[in-house]
């Protein structure tokens, strides 16, 4: 069996679509991962897969770390996701469902792709966090990386603020601020340097996927809580390795607008079994 997909990336956060809208793809967990890996299949951060929705929304989609681990979010593959169907159908908008919730997409001038995240999560059960605790103020702590603030995005995440983010070894301390015991479902590890109330820069360790060039959930939950911290304005730039998102935590009713580029590197057909 052979099976189509399609290249895709989000700031160089990548991204394996398939499409399961017309008949199941068949995919193992065993195979997922060995379509991610980078040296031996076709790699990627997140696989994307394309389901009819049940429920009443235009698209279901399902992402999977190359772990092979199921990921409740992803904001830059729902952007890839939301972008190939609208180009597919010629409409400016649609509502997709995912196993975090039911997001709005639509397409912008410029090239652009604005996904509404919803509203974060904000209470240490709804993280999910290991005990009770002030989600503004978690006391996780890493070579002196410490004072995280956490929410969800339909995903875990905790955020720490630094004052020179080239000064960490991220590929060594995400790994274990990932699986810290405060996070019972592990979690997304971001590390913040702020540039003003308008502008950060901000680096993702990702639960399942390590450290990738950009993660759009991981830049919702920085944006919220820079704004809890009182470091940042509601309309915010994410400075990214690959690039920029915009982000605005809309105070008419809580929700995190993300929007930014999208791009397809290629096409082809995984040869199953």
């Amino acid at each position: 069996m052979r099976l189509p997909f399609r290249k895709m990336h989000g700031l160089g956060n990548d991204f394996v679509v398939v499409d399961a809208r017309e008949r199941p793809t068949g995919l193992t967990e065993s195979a997922i991962r060995a379509i991610g890996d980078r040296h031996r299949g076709v790699g990627f951060d997140q696989l994307v897969t394309l389901e009819r929705d049940a429920a009443g929304a235009d698209l279901f989609i399902r992402f999977h770390n190359n772990d092979g681990s199921e990921a409740g979010a992803c904001g830059n593959g729902t952007r890839c996701a939301a972008a190939l169907v609208l180009d597919e159908t010629g409409r400016d908008r649609l509502s997709i469902r995912t196993t975090g919730g039911t997001l709005a997409a639509e397409r912008l001038p410029g090239g652009l792709f604005r996904v509404d995240m919803g509203a974060p999560r904000l209470d240490w059960r709804d993280v999910p966090l290991a005990r009770e605790c002030d989600t503004l103020h978690v006391p996780m702590a890493a070579d002196g990386v410490t004072d995280g603030a956490a929410c969800s995005m339909g995903n875990p995440h905790v955020t720490f603020f630094v004052d020179d983010l080239d000064a960490l070894d991220i590929p060594r301390i995400g790994p274990a601020l990932e699986h810290d015991s405060w996070l019972p479902d592990r979690g997304n590890i971001g590390f913040a340097q702020m540039r003003g109330r308008d502008r950060m820069r901000l680096v993702v360790w990702e639960r399942g996927a390590g450290l990738t060039l950009a993660c759009g959930s991981g830049a919702c939950a920085a944006a919220v809580n820079a704004l809890r911290r009182g470091l940042a304005d509601r309309a915010v730039t994410i400075e990214m390795p690959g690039g920029e998102l915009r982000l605005e935590w809309r105070e008419a009713d809580g929700h995190v607008l993300m929007a930014g580029p999208v791009a397809t590197a290629f096409t082809g057909e995984i040869a199953l079994g």
